[in-house]
């Protein structure tokens, strides 16, 4: 399947392949209220936005995100976790997901997923500065991509 996919600059495309997701872009945005209205915007025909609709798509700005999952170790006090928020906040990450268990034996486990398109340092790093926070035992590494 992905052998059926190229990536190619729009330079030596044709112009109507953009228009085509210009339409669809004006339809998904409530802008035009058909797709007669979209292409009579942007100036193509509607045979050639219901041939090329379902083939043409801008890249997927998610597929040129990072992001990585961390599972830590910290010790169930008041500011704990948000110790560890600030800390990744100033490290220009993105915090996409939290889930915290139940405390036991004064400490909790705790999973972050991050966007680190951002950030500023490598994850060594970001891992590194995480176990010197006073607050946090352990963190763990669990993904990266």
């Amino acid at each position: 399947m992905a052998s059926d996919y190229l990536i190619v600059h729009k330079k030596i495309l044709p112009s109507y392949l953009e228009k085509v997701i210009q339409a669809r872009n004006l339809l998904a945005a409530n802008e035009a209220r058909s797709v007669t209205d979209a292409v009579n915007i942007v100036g193509i025909s509607r045979n050639t936005y219901y041939k090329y609709k379902d083939y043409v798509f801008l890249p997927d700005e998610q597929a040129s995100r990072r992001r990585a999952v961390l599972t830590l170790i910290i010790k169930d006090e008041n500011g704990s976790l948000s110790s560890v928020i600030q800390t990744l906040t100033s490290l220009r990450t993105s915090i996409l997901t939290i889930s915290q268990a139940i405390p036991i034996g004064k400490k909790a486990n705790v999973l972050i997923s991050l966007d680190i398109t951002q950030m500023k340092c490598p994850t060594e790093e970001l891992i590194s500065i995480l176990n010197k926070l006073p607050a946090v035992r352990k963190v763990y590494l669990d993904a990266v991509e």
